[in-house]
């Protein structure tokens, strides 16, 4: 089962210099295949794959000599990825790819060649960086991602074998329903209600003092620089304490559950919703929902997705009465048919919960699961344009 450790990097000033040129030289590459492939477009009508662009690097080494400077595997591994975006751009799961700026979050892949002692990795060409190694890493290592945000803090994503078998599911033991809402972060069916915790609204004050400082230094200037880096501090300490709230979440409702029911959101598409879009986008449904997925997957459970066109909230879990029209201010209603009073919420889970239930019983479970993205059944044209070295 393949698994991935995200660990802390403490790079010396010369490996953060050989770093920031590997950095320069595969986004380079990237933007001068993509281009180069954009251009054989427009003249020829046909596309070129990664392994098309892949043998053009030797002779870009001839012609550029810095690029030697990073570690070939890189430079190879930066012409596949960007033949599978255009796969995945091709198959409408992403969008088109863009050129890659040398302002934010920068990355390179190791696919090769790299090895994790207890309190260090060995990089090629770099040497040996400090790292903070806080879980076991045993298997076979697949590839390292190295990665600086703009806080100036670099981090390895290894991606490892363990040689476990995937455990498989089972629907055998609690069942949960989980709804999820602003005022209350989510409901389960079982009754309890955990709070928003809107850390963007309580860091907001100090990222607004720190935003009104960097607008006004003069661009180009040190001084903007270190203000720029002063906001980005700010946006890592909420991103760190939402991942932290979701993470310890997400845990412990698959650690109390066998079965998870949630409900699959169109999240995109409620931001544009400009009313709700600040208190949506803080909230991190998205995140949480792929924590609870991935997690259950790990330790045998069943996660289900409910279609978000079902009528959770206005559907009576005891009689499975519908009304007509239920309002977001109105939060308890009373059924009419069998006269149960309810809390909008609660009721939403329990359905939730009832409906990803009768999904499983009648082996359904795949329809439960809308894709938002519509794969092409057509792909992508194959490379007939050869590039002629010379």
């Amino acid at each position: 089962m393949l698994k991935v450790v995200k660990v802390r990097l403490y790079p010396n000033s010369q490996q953060q210099e050989a770093l920031s040129q590997s950095f320069g030289n595969c986004r380079w590459l990237w933007n001068y295949c993509l281009n180069l492939m954009n251009q054989t477009y427009k003249e020829t009508g046909k596309g070129l794959s990664g392994y098309e662009i892949k043998k053009l690097i030797p002779q870009l080494k001839k012609e550029y000599e810095w690029l030697s400077l990073a570690y070939s595997s890189c430079l190879q591994q930066v012409c596949l990825n960007l033949g599978l975006a255009f796969n995945n751009f091709f198959e409408r799961r992403t969008k088109y790819p863009r050129f890659k700026s040398k302002h934010g979050k920068q990355s390179i892949q190791y696919p090769q060649n790299v090895r994790v002692l207890s309190d260090y990795l060995i990089i090629p060409k770099i040497g040996d960086i400090k790292a903070v190694i806080h879980r076991p890493i045993e298997g076979k290592i697949k590839t390292v991602t190295i990665s600086k945000n703009c806080c100036v803090q670099y981090f390895a994503s290894i991606l490892f074998e363990d040689g476990k078998e995937k455990p498989l599911s089972s629907t055998e033991g609690k069942a949960v329903g989980v709804d999820v809402g602003l005022t209350h972060f989510c409901t389960t069916s079982s009754g309890l209600k955990y709070d928003n915790p809107r850390f963007l609204t309580k860091h907001e004050k100090n990222l607004k003092r720190k935003q009104q400082q960097l607008s006004r230094k003069e661009k180009g200037s040190n001084n903007r620089n270190k203000a720029r880096k002063k906001v980005a501090r700010v946006h890592r300490k909420i991103t760190n304490c939402r991942e932290d709230f979701l993470h310890k979440l997400s845990r412990r409702i698959v650690d109390e559950n066998q079965v998870i029911v949630t409900e699959n959101l169109n999240v995109k598409g409620m931001i544009k919703n400009h009313c709700l879009a600040k208190a949506i986008g803080q909230v991190g449904w998205g995140m949480f929902m792929s924590m609870l997925k991935y997690k259950a997957e790990e330790n045998g459970k069943t996660y289900v997705e409910v279609d978000r066109f079902f009528p959770s909230s206005k559907t009576c879990h005891v009689c499975l009465n519908q009304v007509g029209s239920l309002p977001l201010e109105l939060r308890r209603w009373t059924c009419q048919s069998c006269n149960t009073t309810h809390d909008r919420d609660i009721n939403a889970a329990i359905s939730l919960r009832d409906e990803g239930l009768r999904i499983i019983s009648c082996g359904t479970r795949d329809r439960a699961y809308r894709q938002t993205v519509r794969r092409s059944s057509r792909g992508r044209k194959k490379s007939t344009t050869t590039l002629v070295s010379g």
